[in-house]
């Protein structure tokens, strides 16, 4: 069972989870040199100008919420390794499994329904950001519930997994890769 559910999701969700990585890379290239060129304009010219700061601050949240799914997909996220390197294997796959997944999705659950509300919000009301050039803020927005959704469908995933490998009888062999 294990098998076939990693066989029909993990291509799917390899490259969705892989495109948001390349998207939040990009937007931190074009970050980065926003950021400059601000900067210059600033400092050399001394002729401020408001849209690399409001441009960097949304690419920087766009960036942060999209790559979190990748990270988890790697076992890189929510972990505390001081606690767990002194935990019994069986404990220590209950708790990054079972216990980690749980608590994640009940907080991103809220941080994915509460951000969608705001989006939609946004959308209504036609939001602008509050500066001398203001950016519609819905198309910002909304990204990040779908990030933060995309985000509690790995945990979903994970604690799925972790549950079958619980009821798996003992003599069947554990395969850990993801």
């Amino acid at each position: 069972m294990e098998k076939k559910i990693k066989g029909i999701l993990n291509p799917w969700v390899e490259r969705v989870s892989l495109g948001f990585v390349v998207f939040s890379g990009t937007v931190m290239v074009i970050m980065a040199i926003l950021s400059t060129y601000g900067a210059t304009r600033r400092y050399a010219f001394h002729s401020p100008e408001p849209i690399s700061y409001e441009l960097s601050k949304a690419f920087l949240l766009l960036s942060f919420v999209l790559a979190l799914a990748a990270v988890e997909r790697q076992d890189r996220l929510l972990r505390c390794d001081i606690l767990l390197v002194r935990f019994p294997e069986a404990l220590k796959n209950i708790v990054l499994n079972i216990i980690g997944p749980i608590l994640g999705l009940a907080f991103f659950g809220v941080l994915t329904w509460v951000s969608f509300s705001d989006a939609m919000r946004a959308l209504q009301f036609g939001e602008v950001s509050q500066s001398a050039w203001p950016i519609p803020l819905f198309p910002v927005k909304i990204l990040i519930p779908i990030g933060y959704g995309f985000f509690c469908l790995i945990l979903l995933i994970r604690l799925i997994l972790g549950a079958l490998r619980i009821k798996r009888p003992a003599t069947e062999p554990q395969n850990s890769t993801g």
